[in-house]
């Protein structure tokens, strides 16, 4: 079920996709663990990242947490989607939050070769067809020295038969935490192991958690990871 891309560089969310973005539970249980995770695996954390931008900002909920965290003098939030940008937009407002909005794909950036010191990519990756060309244009992109936040749900995941059912995405193109891993080692950037996480929260696995929080049988040691988390920088 919805499963084939509708265009030559991403596939759309289906409504309930769309709805769940704009949750509590998206923000407080995905994104904002992804910040907590992603946050300590920076290596020579600065105060301050001049030019921050989120590819795939959605519908905003990333804004304000970049804004707080990374204190920015330009932030800017671009999506593929319009109708996402304007309710970002909307977003950003509301919390009073000065951001610029680009609408584009990833895998054509309308910003200037090294001219951000921080992307944030989290949970689009695997929308995308042009997996390969939206890592070249991260690279292209950021400035030496700058870092990429990649926070990804792997193939095992989104096979998930919840998953398969509720969301749209390119299952030809997903991938397992190795081979995110090695996708962008291999488009140049620089990411050592300990700036590599593998959480396996409830909502990643299959039965939600249901056999380790209710039934107390906590998950095998050896499985297939769900999600990755890595920060990786662009060589100077």
């Amino acid at each position: 079920m919805n499963e084939q891309p509708t265009s030559d560089y991403h596939v759309p969310e289906t409504a309930f996709g769309k709805w769940f973005l704009r949750t509590n539970t998206w923000t407080t249980r995905v994104l904002e663990k992804a910040f907590i995770d992603l946050e300590r695996l920076i290596s020579l954390r600065k105060d301050s990242y001049s030019v921050v931008a989120d590819v795939g900002c959605g519908y905003g909920r990333s804004l304000k947490k970049l804004h707080q965290r990374f204190s920015p003098q330009r932030l800017i939030g671009m999506d593929i989607d319009p109708e996402m940008i304007h309710v970002s937009k909307a977003e950003a407002i509301k919390e009073g939050i000065p951001v610029e909005f680009i609408c584009n794909s990833c895998s054509d950036i309308k910003l200037d070769d090294n001219s951000v010191d921080l992307l944030f990519c989290h949970q689009t990756f695997h929308h995308l067809v042009l997996q390969e060309k939206s890592l070249e244009e991260f690279y292209r992109v950021l400035k030496p020295g700058g870092i990429l936040l990649f926070a990804e749900s792997t193939r095992r995941y989104i096979y998930s038969w919840l998953i398969r059912f509720l969301f749209r995405h390119p299952m030809d193109l997903q991938k397992t935490a190795e081979e995110y891993l090695a996708m962008v080692k291999g488009a140049g950037f620089c990411v050592p192991d300990a700036a590599i996480s593998y959480p396996f929260l409830w909502w990643s696995r299959e039965d939600l958690g249901i056999a380790e929080n209710w039934l107390g049988i906590k998950p095998a040691a050896k499985h297939e990871e769900t999600l990755i988390n890595l920060v990786a920088t662009k060589p100077i």
